[in-house]
């Protein structure tokens, strides 16, 4: 039986958010659109998925306090995430870390390096290349986090006993990151516009997708934790909250929004 996984699409529009992670996540994916307000009602998953977002962690939006709030609580009663750029956030800082603006921005395909001790990057060379575009960035970890990826932009990932998170994107397709990058204008130079795109080739993706391991590494990783059962049908011990597979996915959500590319 496949591991029920909460997918939180923190992203403003989205059908290349569904496609992308729908395609990359081997599990029985329930979809909740935030940026609205749809929260899970219980906590009967195995595991969980925060995405990435145009919004930054800071901002003061209501959607964005609630889901912190959410995810904090989830993460207290041991559930497994993964975190996604704007996800990478934003469980850095409902876990107690800090997150800024940078003065720069990263984007386009770049390296990234790891240091082989995390199970979520098994199998992915410890430098490897990924798309990334974010303009903020964890700037001090989660109290007993540790980093396990980064580059010269900062840390790229972490680990805080169940809780792992990646800055980059490795659930993009070519046609997301052109839209996303295309999305980029007024906010970055068109000859910087045009460097990214002309970044966007058939052998970077390909060098890419080394990383989308970690999707599979997520899950295995899940489906150990959870042990031979599954969050299906299973009533939450505190709440009495109970989940079954006739629940209806909601949202929609991506990871690069085309009206103001979600990071």
């Amino acid at each position: 039986m496949s591991p029920r996984i909460a997918l939180l699409n923190a992203a403003h529009d989205g059908s290349d958010n569904r496609r992308n992670f729908r395609r990359e996540l081997a599990a029985d994916l329930v979809e909740y659109d935030v940026v609205d307000r749809d929260l899970p009602e219980h906590f009967a998953f195995d595991g969980c998925v925060v995405t990435g977002s145009r919004a930054s962690v800071y901002w003061e939006e209501p959607w964005i306090a609630e889901l912190r709030e959410w995810v904090r609580e989830a993460v207290e009663r041991d559930i497994p995430f993964l975190g996604v750029c704007f996800g990478h956030q934003l469980l850095a800082d409902a876990l107690g870390g800090t997150v800024e603006a940078m003065d720069d921005y990263e984007i386009g395909y770049r390296s990234v390096s790891h240091d082989g001790e995390s199970p979520l990057l098994d199998g992915v060379d410890e430098e490897f290349t990924v798309f990334t575009t974010h303009s903020d960035r964890v700037v001090e970890l989660p109290p007993g986090a540790e980093r396990f990826a980064e580059n010269e932009y900062g840390v790229h990932g972490f680990r805080a006993d169940d809780v792992f998170s990646v800055q980059f994107h490795p659930e993009y397709d070519p046609e997301t990151a052109e839209m996303v990058t295309r999305g980029k204008d007024g906010q970055l130079s068109a000859e910087r516009i045009e460097q990214v795109l002309d970044g966007i080739t058939p052998s970077n993706y390909q060098a890419a997708c080394e990383a989308k391991q970690l999707f599979d590494n997520f899950v295995d990783y899940v489906e150990a934790r959870a042990g031979t059962g599954s969050a299906d049908a299973a009533v939450d011990a505190e709440s009495g909250d109970v989940t079954s597979d006739d629940e209806t996915p909601t949202g929609t959500g991506d990871g690069g929004d085309s009206a103001a590319a979600d990071d």
